[in-house]
């Protein structure tokens, strides 16, 4: 035993190390060794005294997993496997449902539904809390074990349980996985007066050539100026949120900066592209699902001047996670090493999300457990001056320039969505009316035949409150009829028509000739 304990002690020694260079505690060296004997005598205890045998490497891999959990919901421990699927997440393609999550009041959050993918065609939605898998719960699940224990082969299933913002219960949803290639640029479009819209859904290993040859065909369709759409992006590469930024500033100007307590974390990424484009007037639209990488270009673009921000609050994950290596193992930590600074230097990370990790409950929630809406105050926040000397608002996240909240669903609108119900009648009815336009308008036997479908899916619903939101059911048909004919830029272009958001940003475009122009415009608002 005592030579067990002695090799346990050796790799426990080694474990440590990585903790022990950032400075994991000011006590002497002797204060950490006797901690780390501690450490040992306990897991001795355990192993001499515990009524069942267990596995030593467990215990350790354990101990491990729960000192991460202690620190922020970013920082993990990753086995091989688990290393091997971050890996293969930032090379753009993987097997899964199509959905991205982050940890927001200990539950996994969906932060966006990747286009096209079948979590889409389920009706899950940006917000919905993923409370169960295969019938174990996620609460206080780190995200990497969230991820692995969605991924999977192509063609196998996984059932979850999904909570849904003024949904009475749970819902269950059984999902096929399939291989998910991950296009950043998912669909372009240009409006009337010459505005030209990308849409940048996530940040992998080709978003900043996907965009420069968005931004190319745009210019040869005669763009005079841009949106680009940030909302539900939930970010991903550095390098490639830098790539993306330098699209659109001057060669030398600050991107973003790290900061932190590790050797080299303080860095400062600047802009190397000899051909931006630097003339167009240029709209960032965001909202709370906006994180990291997209973080990061709307900070970029704010603080110069380039573009105005517009939309909602961003969500604040500002934190850098290095992958550091552990002596003697196929393992490694994922580990919060540094946070993210803006050229004006707000910090972009929101440290709230992080106070109340391990903790049982929130105080952050309402009754009902639903997380509040973002803050969009700015009387309590610390100010900083753009390379104009305008003021933006720091305190983690990006405060936009023009705030714009987007019209949220009611019912019985929103239990539809959530069943996919328009989804599955565009299905069926696409397929008994062959010669359907793609984006044409909606046949006037279609609602007709749309309340009889309701009443065939069970989905009780008063006339009255039906004929209320008749108006956006109309579109949401027309839109899921246009995604099985046109695909997803076909949606895109029925649902821009609803969108108070993006039509405000392309009447903001049309009527400037320059960025200033823009950013004065938008004062009148």
């Amino acid at each position: 035993m005592l030579r067990r304990r002695l090799g346990l002690g050796a790799l426990l020694l080694l474990l440590f190390v990585a903790g022990w260079a950032f400075g994991w505690t000011r006590a002497t060296a002797r204060d950490r060794y006797e901690k780390l004997d501690l450490f040992v005598d306990a897991l001795s205890k355990v192993e001499n005294f515990y009524v069942d045998p267990v596995e030593p490497q467990k215990l350790v891999n354990g101990a491990i997993t729960g000192m991460m959990k202690r620190l922020d919901p970013f920082s993990n421990y990753l086995d091989q496997k688990s290393f091997d699927e971050l890996t293969v997440q930032t090379q753009g393609q993987f097997g899964g449902l199509g959905i991205v999550v982050s940890v927001r009041d200990s539950w996994p959050t969906v932060i966006s539904v990747l286009e096209g993918t079948p979590a889409a065609s389920l009706g899950i939605l940006p917000g919905d809390r993923i409370v169960e898998i295969e019938d174990k719960t996620t609460r206080g699940l780190a995200i990497d074990e969230v991820v692995s224990k969605l991924r999977g082969p192509e063609g196998t299933k996984v059932t979850i349980q999904v909570a849904g913002e003024g949904e009475a219960a749970p819902r269950t949803v059984t999902v096929t996985r399939r291989i998910i290639h991950v296009k950043s640029v998912p669909y372009t479009n240009l409006f009337p007066g010459g505005v030209g819209y990308i849409r940048l859904s996530s940040f992998s290993a080709t978003s900043g050539d996907e965009l420069l040859a968005a931004l190319e065909s745009l210019r040869s369709q005669g763009a005079k100026g841009l949106v680009l759409d940030l909302r539900g992006n939930p970010g991903g590469l550095l390098s490639e949120a830098v790539d993306v930024s330098e699209r659109f500033l001057s060669k030398g100007a600050v991107v973003v900066q790290t900061r932190g307590r590790a050797p080299n974390s303080d860095q400062t990424f600047y802009a190397d592209d000899t051909r931006p484009n630097l003339a167009q007037p240029m709209v960032v639209l965001v909202d709370e699902y906006s994180a990291s990488a997209a973080e990061i270009v709307a900070g970029a673009l704010q603080d110069h001047d380039r573009a105005l921000v517009v939309g909602e609050p961003t969500f604040g994950k500002g934190s850098v996670q290095s992958v550091l290596s552990l002596p003697g193992t196929k393992a490694a930590l994922k580990l919060t090493t540094a946070k993210y600074y803006t050229p004006s230097g707000r910090s972009i990370h929101k440290d709230a999300y992080n106070a109340k990790v391990g903790e049982e409950s929130s105080d952050d929630e309402d009754e009902d457990g639903a997380a509040p809406p973002p803050d969009t105050s700015t009387a309590a926040k610390p100010k900083f001056k753009t390379d104009s000397g305008r003021t933006v608002y720091g305190g983690g996240g990006i405060t936009p320039d023009l705030v714009i909240h987007a019209d949220t669903l009611s019912q019985p609108s929103l239990g539809i969505e959530r069943r996919a119900l328009l989804f599955q009648f565009a299905v069926h009815y696409v397929a008994q009316h062959p010669g359907t336009a793609p984006e044409g308008p909606l046949p006037a036997d279609a609602w007709a035949r749309f309340q009889s479908f309701l009443t065939e899916q069970k989905y009780k619903v008063a006339p009255d409150s039906l004929a209320m939101q008749r108006d956006y059911l109309q579109m949401g048909i027309r839109r899921e009829i246009a995604r099985r004919l046109a695909g997803e830029a076909g949606a895109f272009r029925v649902a821009s028509e609803s969108d108070n958001t993006l039509q405000k940003a392309i009447d903001l475009v049309r009527r400037a000739r320059a960025p200033r122009e823009l950013l004065k415009l938008s004062m009148l608002h």
